[in-house]
């Protein structure tokens, strides 16, 4: 389960203590458009996933949800239940002119601590850890070639243990979940730096910096 700092940080809180409904509304998915393609990640708090991707030029659209369980239409609260088999994952929608799904994945890696399975930073349990959902075989050997190219380097603290799975439903997350670093920054920054986001992937890619 997720992690609390004391009144540091206010992490994925509840709909009622986010300012939603207590039963809020599903997000809609976003269809992709000509010349536009769908990427699916997870990397441990969706808020978080979604404001880095939200900064890549290139990306059209991200949306917050569920991703890699057995439960269909499942809610926040059952996916913390941590008896869903989901993880918290992010869908991107880019642009293939200015992005090739390659790039988008090399993207992912350095926002998270590829090395850590059990969870990300101080999020632990299985809806927290790293996982790449391929929307076709193509972009599942696009992925798995990635990996093993950073594997290879052996720059990093550990081995990668990111696994690439294909054919994952993925449910968009509660609405008041979407765009949580916009619409909720008193709560989202303290929660982010509190939970040393980005310091560990400062120090998990040092020596590939060099």
């Amino acid at each position: 389960m997720r992690f609390f700092f004391a009144a540091l940080i206010a992490a994925c809180a509840t709909p009622s203590e986010a300012g939603a409904p207590a039963e809020s509304a599903m997000a809609t998915i976003p269809k992709p458009g000509p010349g536009q393609a769908v990427a699916v990640f997870a990397g441990g708090c969706f808020w978080c996933m979604e404001t880095d991707f939200d900064h890549l030029d290139g990306v059209v659209a991200t949306t917050s949800g569920y991703a890699g369980g057995h439960t269909k239409n499942p809610t926040y609260m059952d996916v913390t239940g941590e008896d869903t088999g989901h993880q918290e994952a992010v869908r991107v929608v880019f642009d293939t002119e200015k992005l090739s799904y390659a790039a988008v994945v090399d993207y992912y890696f350095h926002h998270i601590d590829p090395t850590d399975g059990g969870g990300q930073f101080c999020d632990r349990g299985d809806s927290y850890r790293p996982v790449i959902f391929a929307e076709s075989a193509e972009q599942a050997a696009t992925a798995t070639a990635a990996k093993a190219a950073l594997e290879a380097k052996k720059a990093l603290p550990g081995p990668i243990v990111v696994p690439v799975v294909e054919g994952a439903t993925f449910y968009a997350a509660e609405v008041y979940h979407q765009d949580f670093h916009e619409k909720n920054p008193s709560r989202y920054l303290p929660y982010r730096l509190g939970c040393r986001r980005d310091a560990r992937v400062s120090e998990v890619w040092r020596a590939e910096a060099g």
